[in-house]
C-alpha cells in the first residue's frame, strides 16, 4: 500500500511539473508531442524511465570474483554470465547465452535466478517461474555441467514451473528441491530422483512455508542441507483447522473472481509447525522433540551446526514476546534450550548466528 502511494505521488507530481511545459497553444491544438510532455503512457508504460539494473551476482567460492548478468552481444534477448575480477577489473564470459538454448529450441533460457556448485563446475538455472504470495518462488530448474556443457531440466516428468528452492548438495553431485510440497533429491550423474516425503497435501507442506510464516517471518525456502550432505533438515506445516479467507477480485474482469487461503485471525486456529531431519538418500524422518503447542509457537528459524549432527532453531511464542534457542539432536530429536530472550513488548528474531572456528 505504502509502495503503491509513492507511485501514485510520484506520477502526480510529474504530471505537475510536465504540464509546467506545455503552452496553452499546444493544449488547444492537440500538439503535444513535446519530448518534455510526460503523461501515464510514458511512465508506466514503457522502460523509459527504469534504473538500470545490477545481477543478479554471485561471488565465486574461492573469492576470485563474482558473476552477473548481462545482455549478449550475439543473441538478440539473451543474456551472458559475465566473471569480473575485482581485483584487476578483468571481464570474462563464463557462460554465452548461446549455451543457455535447451535441446529442440531455439530461445536462450530467461534467467530469473541462478547458483553454482561450490566446486564451480556446475550452474543451476531458475527459470519460467511463477508468483507463489509475494515473490516468484516455483519455476522450472535446468543444470549445466561447465565441463561438457550439457544442459539438462530437473524434475523429469513434473509439471512446469512446480520445483521450488533448488540447490546443490554440498559436494555438488546432487540438487534438492521441493515439488508440490514434498521434498526431493536428485542425483546429477544418472538423473535417478528419490522421493524423501510422501505425504504433502493440501493441509500438509513439506520444505516450504505456508501464508503465516511468509507473512510473519519472511519465511520461504524450509529445507537446509547438513554441512556433511548427508542429511536435510526441513519445516512441515499442518494447516487443518485454520480457516479460509475469501478475497473478492472485481477489478480484473467483468465478473468478480474469489481468491481463497487458509488465514489464521487473531485468536483463531494457527497452523502447526514441525522440524524434522532426513537422511538425504531416503528413510524414516527424526522429528524434534520442541515442547509446547506447535500451534501456538513458532519456530522461524533453524540452521545447522557445522558438525552436521545438531541443528540450533529459535521458538517463539504467540506474543512474539519470549524467544528460546534451542539445540537439537538429529540422531535422536532431543532438544535442549541454551538461550531465553524476554521482552515485556516484542521480540525481533536474529539470524545473524555466528560459529567459532572450534
Amino acid at each position: 500500500m505504502k509502495t503503491e502511494s509513492i507511485k501514485i505521488m510520484f506520477s502526480v507530481c510529474l504530471l505537475a511539473a510536465a504540464g509546467c511545459t506545455i503552452s496553452k497553444p499546444d493544449i488547444q491544438s492537440g500538439k503535444l508531442q513535446s519530448v518534455g510532455y510526460l503523461n501515464l503512457e510514458r511512465i508506466f508504460d514503457s522502460n523509459e524511465f527504469e534504473a538500470e539494473k545490477f545481477g543478479p551476482a554471485r561471488w565465486l567460492e574461492n573469492g576470485s570474483g563474482y558473476t552477473t548478468l548481462e545482455d549478449s552481444d550475439t543473441q538478440e534477448g539473451g543474456k551472458d554470465i559475465v566473471r569480473y575480477n575485482p581485483e584487476t577489473g578483468s571481464r570474462e564470459i563464463m557462460v554465452s547465452s548461446t549455451r543457455l538454448v535447451p535441446p529442440d529450441e531455439s530461445e536462450p533460457l530467461e534467467i530469473d535466478g541462478y547458483s553454482w556448485s561450490e566446486d564451480g563446475k556446475k550452474l543451476l538455472i531458475f527459470t519460467n517461474t511463477e508468483r507463489v504470495w509475494r515473490r516468484n518462488t516455483r519455476g522450472d530448474y535446468w543444470v549445466i555441467d561447465m565441463n561438457s556443457w550439457d544442459l539438462y531440466k530437473l524434475g523429469a516428468d513434473a509439471k512446469p514451473s512446480t520445483l521450488m528452492f533448488a540447490k546443490f548438495s554440498p559436494d555438488g553431485y546432487r540438487v534438492a528441491y521441493v515439488c508440490e510440497k514434498n521434498l526431493f533429491v536428485q542425483d546429477l550423474n544418472d538423473c535417478h530422483i528419490t522421493q524423501l516425503t510422501t505425504d504433502g497435501s493440501d493441509t500438509i507442506i513439506n520444505a516450504t512455508s505456508d501464508w503465516v510464516y511468509e507473512e510473519e517471518f519472511g519465511l520461504r525456502d524450509g529445507f537446509r542441507w547438513s554441512p556433511d550432505g548427508n542429511s536435510i533438515a526441513y519445516w512441515q506445516f499442518d494447516t487443518n483447522g485454520v480457516r479460509d479467507f475469501h478475497l473478492i477480485n472485481y477489478t480484473d474482469s467483468l465478473y468478480p473472481k474469489i481468491t481463497t487461503f487458509q488465514y489464521p485471525k487473531v485468536g483463531e486456529t494457527n497452523p502447526a509447525c514441525r522440524i524434522g531431519v532426513i537422511s538425504s538418500s531416503g528413510g524414516e524422518t527424526i522429528w524434534f522433540e520442541v515442547p509446547g503447542d506447535p500451534r501456538n509457537h513458532y519456530i522461524p528459524k533453524m540452521e545447522w551446526v557445522e558438525n552436521s549432527q545438531e541443528i540450533v532453531l529459535q521458538q517463539l511464542n504467540r506474543l512474539q514476546n519470549t524467544n528460546k534457542v534451542m539445540t537439537g539432536d538429529a540422531r535422536t530429536g532431543r532438544v535442549r534450550t541454551i538461550l531465553t530472550e524476554c521482552d515485556e513488548a516484542w521480540i525481533d528474531v536474529s539470524n545473524s548466528l555466528k560459529w567459532l572456528d572450534d
